[in-house]
């Protein structure tokens, strides 16, 4: 059942129900769920109107090292070359949640899709971020969800956090990976047109129906299976919820206390308690505690996200581990006004950096970054160039052949007239290079100098200030059919173009001490009863490295199913419990 706010009147104390869990995001839904399938009685509280959390906005790649899918595609991979490539990229410490971690990723994979209508595929080409360490892999340790169906939510759907809408077409239309291409060459290809045509087609029967489209794939796909999952007697799913406190009883969690402002409800969990309420993006303190001062307020983790259940686990006497490096993960974005006048943020991360035919200058108007390394090892590279210079905000810098091609930030590809961005002042343009630099503040001579000394090299498909696309990670993030370097193309076409880019996060990594089976910890390092985390509110298993494509979401799911295991009472040595609550009728 799925409720939105509670309605006044105090409620008695809930005997029944065997496991809270505090988030809907895809660590608390994958914990829900499984214990769910186990037969255990789940209540699950969402403090904002709409489940799926952050994943329902992201690209819901999960990496999950040595999967069976991989082998299945013909790739190779094992749990020690998994090890090798983290211990080459992740600093040391937190070494034991690691190893579950990566020795457990592939019983996840296999108990959700045993347990819940999660289902994956694995992305055969897809390298890590650093593809030159040693244990790297090209591909298939990122599994992506099988696209899903909403209208199979029923009514439900409607529950369903969507997509960002800079991420759609034509109404809120989602686009597989690889019918992207196909868009870029629908005016070239009849092959192309015709499978265009045959989407597009697609989208205009859904919207009769919906109020967007409801082919879903990447993370809203992942969200939405787990919603799906969660559709049965044993599931209660209240949305708007907000949990004033724990209830605490001689050391041990005993339920949580439910405040809406008017009334105070009472609610025990006889098994757990589980915090997964998406970690402290949009929570001004602990930002002011844990992040650097040049990181700014903006985010593109979902709103919700607001430390709740770090703090309500503090109250109770655990401790936070923050990360020795960062204490989240960086991308850098963009910063445009919606439709409803309320800014909206655009995290740049694998749809226009890497392409060929822009560059990121600093407000010297100089390069100080290769623009095709990693969303996180970018924004590093812009606190560094800040801390000499001034950096923040940065400018990227593109023509015209390249905005309609790929599209710059919010401004989508094949935009015939970008006026709205212009107006708001999102976008910058200019005539000339020169005039791009009047209206972006930039010394002009400095910007012609660096965009005639790129453009020098670029023509040959080289970039000596830099190397982009020097390495396999790079270049899959270019463009396949350019070349020589599917990274690099000259910025010679005017009229000229600008975004503001600004470091901001994708989640946050300092989180919860917890152990091995996701059990949190006090300061002794003893377990307090009945009380486990996943998800952003854990602390993160790369200590504040960002190795790969889905290190959040690979873990969170990991995580999800060993804390459901545990609260089951099933063995963590690749065992499942020998019975399950068969289903029931999915949808309600």
């Amino acid at each position: 059942m799925v409720n939105g706010a509670p309605t006044s009147g105090a409620m008695h104390p809930r005997h029944a129900c065997d496991v809270i869990v505090l988030g809907a995001g895809v660590g608390g839904m994958t914990v829900a769920a499984m214990c769910a399938a186990d037969g255990l009685q789940v209540l699950l509280l969402e403090s904002s109107p709409l489940l799926g959390g952050t994943t329902a906005i992201s690209g819901g790649m999960a990496w999950m090292p040595a999967n069976t899918k991989m082998s299945a595609a013909g790739l190779r991979d094992t749990i020690a070359e998994a090890e090798l490539y983290l211990a080459s990229t992740v600093p040391a410490g937190n070494d034991r949640l690691r190893a579950a971690f990566v020795a457990n990723a592939d019983h996840a994979v296999t108990a959700l899709e045993a347990k819940t209508s999660v289902r994956f595929r694995p992305v055969v080409k897809y390298p890590d971020y650093y593809p030159d360490r040693p244990g790297a892999t090209m591909g298939g340790r990122v599994l992506e969800p099988v696209p899903f169906d909403g209208r199979e939510l029923g009514r439900h759907f409607r529950c369903l956090r969507p997509p960002l809408a800079e991420f759609t077409l034509f109404g809120g239309m989602m686009l597989d990976r690889a019918d992207i291409p196909h868009f870029r060459k629908a005016g070239r290809s009849l092959r192309s047109a015709a499978r265009v045509a045959r989407l597009m087609a697609r989208h205009a029967r859904e919207r009769l129906f919906e109020r967007r489209g409801t082919s879903l794939y990447l993370g809203n796909a992942l969200a939405a299976r787990l919603l799906h999952s969660l559709l049965r007697p044993n599931v209660e799913i209240r949305r708007g919820t907000r949990v004033g406190e724990l209830l605490v009883d001689n050391g041990r969690v005993t339920g949580v206390v439910i405040d809406s402002g008017e009334t105070r409800e009472v609610i025990r969990a006889d098994r757990a308690v589980v915090l997964a309420t998406g970690g402290f993006s949009h929570e001004p303190r602990m930002r002011a505690d844990y992040l650097p001062a040049r990181a700014g307020a903006y985010s593109s983790a979902c709103a919700s996200s607001k430390g709740e259940g770090i703090r309500l686990a503090l109250a109770a006497g655990a401790v936070m581990r923050p990360q020795p490096t960062n204490n989240a993960f960086w991308v850098p974005v963009s910063v445009a006004r919606g439709k409803d006048g309320r800014d909206r943020i655009f995290p740049h991360t694998v749809t226009d950096r890497a392409k060929p035919g822009a560059i990121v200058v600093d407000q010297a108007a100089r390069r100080y970054v290769n623009e095709a390394v990693s969303y996180h090892e970018f924004v590093q590279a812009m606190f560094r160039a800040d801390e000499a210079g001034r950096a923040i905000p940065s400018f990227m810098i593109c023509d015209s052949r390249f905005l309609w091609k790929y599209g710059l930030g919010a401004v989508k590809p094949f935009t015939i007239a970008p006026g709205g961005h212009l107006r708001s002042g999102y976008l910058k343009r200019g005539r000339t290079i020169e005039e791009l630099a009047t209206r972006l503040g930039l010394p002009a001579e400095a910007l012609a100098e660096t965009v005639s000394s790129y453009n020098q090299h670029a023509a040959h498909g080289a970039d000596p200030a830099f190397a982009r696309g020097s390495d396999p990670y790079q270049r899959h993030l270019g463009d396949a059919e350019h070349g020589p370097n599917p990274c690099v193309a000259p910025i010679d076409k005017a009229p000229f173009y600008a975004v503001a880019l600004h470091p901001g996060d994708l989640g946050t990594a300092a989180g919860l001490l917890t152990n091995e089976h996701g059990q949190v910890l006090d300061a002794s390092g003893a377990w307090i009863a009945n009380l486990y985390a996943c998800g952003n509110d854990m602390s993160s298993v790369m200590n504040g490295a960002y190795p790969g494509p889905g290190i959040t979401i690979g873990p969170a799911l990991t995580f999800g199913v060993l804390v459901a295991e545990h609260i089951a009472g099933a063995s963590l040595n690749g065992g499942h419990r020998p019975q399950s609550l068969r289903r029931q009728g999915s949808l309600r």
